[in-house]
């Protein structure tokens, strides 16, 4: 029921294997023998000892140039940066995405955000940043020609990935509100690769207008705009839109990205039988597991590092204590 994004990668093994916490080898979590889960075609335990019974060296900082710095609303902003082509190839992928932070400011600062968009012909990365706090105030201060810092490459950015690449030559659903349109782009570029009918469902709020909205016209999506939340739960608008096109088509894949009760609230009017993707809302700090910020706890004393762990949406909130 789970994986581990980084698994078999050049980051494998993490710090995790250093202290018993590798999300899945047996011998580097704590047993006595080998009980491989989700075997990647590499053995992770040997890797680690060929490696000196040490992790191997991780994600590096790249410092990045602005090539274009967009501001589509008040507290909206496209960012345009030139990267090396290595770090943009493995973003290509959905789910991906990077730190970012002000050069000026320190690692404190480090802000996870999507990738919306890795050109490999131009060596380009794409993101959006809406202004919340202090960290995203102090990046939209950066102009263009000036430099941005990079760590990566991340690629949890989305939980139940493997549905979204099983998805092919049927309708998918895309669900996108406000912000979490920016990490949708890239699923849905793949699910049009894929030659799935796409119907994109978004609310726009609490900007004006759908950025973005020419990715959704190059890859042929039929466009629906309703409010989706109203003191939290779903609204009849959206609950009424859902139920037309599931009677109507043989859905393959709905996918997710909002805040988690929208999330959450629209698992559960769904069929538990429908594929579901999701975006990952997890807090992050570090990316590698290690600060325990991503940390989810669960029924037994379970805890889900979630910037490791890529699962099925439905196991995340099953059994998950709150307090």
């Amino acid at each position: 029921m789970k994986d581990c994004i980084d698994a078999g990668s050049i980051y494998c093994p993490c710090h995790l294997s250093e202290t018993g916490d590798c999300v899945l080898c047996s011998q580097l979590s704590g047993k006595n023998f080998c009980d491989c889960i989700n075997w990647k075609g590499v053995c992770i335990y040997q890797e680690y000892i060929l490696n000196k019974s040490k992790a191997k060296e991780g994600r590096k900082n790249y410092l990045c140039t602005i090539v274009k710095k967009e501001q589509i609303e008040e507290s909206l902003y496209i960012f345009t940066i030139n990267a090396s082509h290595s770090l943009v190839h493995d973003l290509v992928y959905p789910g991906s995405f990077i730190f970012i932070r002000n050069p000026q400011s320190t690692n404190y600062y480090d802000t996870p955000i999507s990738i919306m968009e890795a050109d490999t012909e131009k060596n380009t990365l794409k993101i959006a940043i809406e202004t919340k706090g202090i960290k995203t105030k102090s990046i939209c201060k950066l102009n263009e020609n000036e430099k941005m810092l990079v760590r990566g490459p991340f690629w949890n950015g989305v939980l139940g990935l493997k549905n979204v690449y099983r998805a092919r030559e049927g309708v998918s659903i895309v669900i996108g509100r406000a912000i979490g349109i920016a990490p949708l782009i890239p699923v849905l570029k793949k699910l049009h690769s894929n030659e799935n009918k796409i119907i994109a469902i978004i609310d726009k709020a609490p900007f004006k207008n759908i950025f973005g909205k020419e990715y959704f016209e190059e890859c042929n999506s039929e466009i629906l705009e309703c409010k989706m939340l109203e003191q939290g739960e779903l609204t009849e608008e959206f609950k009424m839109m859902m139920k037309q096109i599931l009677k109507v088509e043989n859905v393959n894949l709905i996918h997710c990205d909002g805040p988690d009760i929208l999330i959450y609230k629209t698992m559960e009017f769904i069929d538990e039988n429908i594929n579901f993707s999701c975006c990952n809302n997890s807090k992050m700090c570090c990316g590698e597991g290690v600060c325990g910020t991503c940390s989810t706890r669960y029924k037994n004393h379970v805890v889900k590092k979630l910037c490791k762990v890529q699962i099925d949406p439905k196991h995340v909130f099953k059994e998950r204590r709150f307090i």
